[in-house]
């Protein structure tokens, strides 16, 4: 996956998280859309991640390629 991609990836999740957000601020989400809001966060997360690291690799002269997509567990524990 190259730096579009994941950037395609990224806009088509934030329009996702923009409508959940939306129809939450007019009156709540059933669980199952909580579920998801949560989902596409780490996802995102993991989007923004993946794309740093291609884009510091490629920086110092490495190969963007050898990148991963990090755990969840591990991108989110960044936020403490």
């Amino acid at each position: 996956m190259d730096n579009d991609e994941i950037l395609d990836d990224i806009g088509t999740l934030v329009e996702e998280e923009r409508a959940l957000r939306e129809r939450a601020g007019t009156g709540g989400l059933p669980p199952e859309e909580r579920a998801r809001l949560a989902e596409l966060e780490i996802r995102l997360d993991q989007c923004w991640d993946l794309l740093r690291q291609r884009r510091a690799k490629a920086e110092f002269g490495e190969d963007p390629d050898t990148a991963a997509l990090r755990p969840p567990s591990e991108v989110e524990s960044y936020r403490n």
